[in-house]
């Protein structure tokens, strides 16, 4: 089997609250499977063929960040496009998430996004601050992470969120109850966490279905999960949720 190939775009910049774990995530979950793995780091003046790309990481940046990285993102538009639109397993995070609809907006400034999701961004009054439980189809527990974000995002009419929030969990907007947004093989989230140490069946879902894309097999062996699960229980308890 060939490796997994998990590319990591703008390390050096779009790796806010530590986002950088997801990537480790992946990796490590692949080796204890012995699962062959590599990372992609692509920086801001690397090339990139995203046809062999297994699933594609776009981690959240602070305002100043963004704006470095947004002409260097835009000029990847098409071809991630492509990614996306061949089944491409895709993560993103806050800022990653942000990029990935028409526009989003910080302060009085409008940055063009990649338009592969129809949504868009504002900024609102004030920042949505706290942690945040999610309940989402692909995992059979509520998904845990933190959220802190000025921007209200609002999907377009059928696109599906990545979930449901619960709790006092504020997500895309602080009004319509959705969280990111899971189109195909596509997430995009606000939350933080960092999302994949938290939450493994996320971790484990992008996995089966890149691997699924290719043809190989998709079923993963399981893994010891329990201190993931009790933090998990830990934090719906602290939360109220059950």
């Amino acid at each position: 089997m060939k490796p997994l190939n998990i590319v990591h775009l703008f390390p050096e910049l779009l790796n806010l609250y530590g986002d950088g774990g997801n990537v480790m995530t992946l990796r490590r979950r692949c080796e204890w499977r012995n699962i062959p793995v590599q990372v992609t780091e692509v920086g801001m003046g690397d090339s990139i063929d995203f046809s062999s790309a297994d699933i594609v990481f776009i981690g959240g940046g602070a305002d100043r960040e963004q704006l470095i990285v947004k002409d260097a993102m835009m000029s990847r538009k098409a071809d991630l496009s492509s990614y996306v639109a061949d089944a491409g397993v895709l993560l993103a995070v806050c800022g990653g998430y942000q990029f990935l609809g028409h526009h989003y907006a910080m302060d009085d400034v409008v940055v063009d996004g990649l338009g592969i999701v129809d949504m868009e961004t504002v900024r609102g009054e004030g920042r949505l601050i706290g942690n945040a439980v999610v309940q989402s189809d692909i995992s059979d527990i509520p998904v845990v992470g933190f959220e802190n974000h000025g921007g209200r995002t609002t999907l377009g009419s059928g696109v599906a969120p990545f979930g449901r929030v619960l709790a006092q969990t504020r997500g895309n907007n602080g009004e319509d109850g959705g969280e990111g947004v899971h189109q195909d093989n596509l997430i995009g989230t606000y939350l933080h966490g960092p999302l994949l140490p938290k939450n493994p069946q996320v971790a484990d879902h992008l996995i089966s279905r890149a691997l699924e894309r290719r043809g190989d097999s998709a079923e993963l062996a399981p893994l010891d999960d329990a201190v993931e699960l009790e933090a998990n229980r830990i934090m719906l308890h602290r939360l109220g949720v059950f």
